[in-house]
């Protein structure tokens, strides 16, 4: 009894700070899942044939990421891309076509919160303002979507003729057209001159901004998840001062919109090289 006693008076003084369990090993940390941004071209993201790419700044000159820099060879592989899904598209109903476009806006939707996050570091805005920048890009292709299946009955029309039969004239698709988007709008202002060109069946090579390529990208990866067929809208990075001049020249490209091009003396150059196939010609507002 009175060993048992000692014993349990020895118990009982052990300091209370005494480890009782081992410690627990720390969680390994995980390494993060760089993205790797690279162009759309054909349905799929290649990387510059060149390999080049140049780095992309917010707007407070943070680095944000490393973007595929577009040569004269991607720019070539854009418009084959174009032509070859050209026919395709053109040959679709327009209410098919609006379907595919309404497709864009919900698919947009979903990735919301991607979009707003990288609108707000390209422009430097709030994340209030760029989810409405966000708002307004899925409303404006959910408006052209309403719209694929009324362009004949607006721009069309039935002319009067002198005889026993019917004359009407209906709108057609231009062709493959080159888009130097707006420079200083990262989805909004592309997603202004796509949508138009698409919703009545022609295909698009579209040059993004140079300092905010990063929505434009992700507007790509939209594309390849929302029944686009691949081809029918191409997306380079990179300079449009530099790809512009081949496209413009190009004699596969039936119609380039310079609306990111503000030098008037530039645009006038590339208008100039668009002559040699009778190319349409939008110039940018001065």
């Amino acid at each position: 009894m009175a060993a048992r006693a000692a014993g349990t008076a020895w118990r009982r003084t052990l300091p209370k700070s005494a480890p009782t369990k081992a410690p627990k090993a720390a969680a390994p940390t995980r390494l993060s899942v760089r993205k790797t941004y690279k162009l759309y071209v054909g349905g799929a993201f290649p990387r510059s044939e060149s390999g080049r790419s140049y780095v992309v700044n917010d707007a407070k000159g943070n680095f944000l990421a490393n973007a595929s820099q577009a040569s004269r060879k991607d720019a070539r592989d854009a418009v084959v891309a174009a032509r070859k899904a050209f026919s395709g598209w053109h040959a679709r109903t327009a209410y098919n076509r609006g379907q595919v476009l309404y497709r864009i806006a919900e698919v947009m939707e979903g990735r919301h919160q991607q979009f707003s996050a990288e609108v707000a570091a390209s422009e430097g805005l709030s994340i209030s303002k760029a989810r409405a920048v966000v708002d307004e890009s899925i409303d404006r292709w959910v408006w052209y979507a309403g719209w694929a299946d009324k362009l004949a009955q607006v721009v069309g029309s039935s002319n009067p003729v002198a005889g026993p039969y019917f004359d009407f004239s209906l709108p057609e698709a231009t062709g493959v057209v080159a888009v130097l988007a707006p420079q200083d709008s990262s989805l909004l202002g592309l997603t202004s001159v796509i949508a138009p060109a698409i919703v009545s069946g022609n295909t698009v090579v579209a040059v993004s901004s140079y300092e905010r390529p990063l929505p434009a990208i992700t507007l790509g990866e939209v594309m390849a998840t929302s029944d686009v067929p691949g081809g029918v809208v191409n997306i380079l990075t990179g300079s449009a001062s530099e790809v512009g001049p081949w496209l413009a020249s190009h004699m596969d490209v039936n119609a380039i919109d310079l609306c990111g091009i503000v030098d008037p003396e530039e645009a006038t150059e590339l208008e100039i090289a668009a002559a040699d196939n009778l190319k349409r010609v939008r110039r940018p507002a001065e």
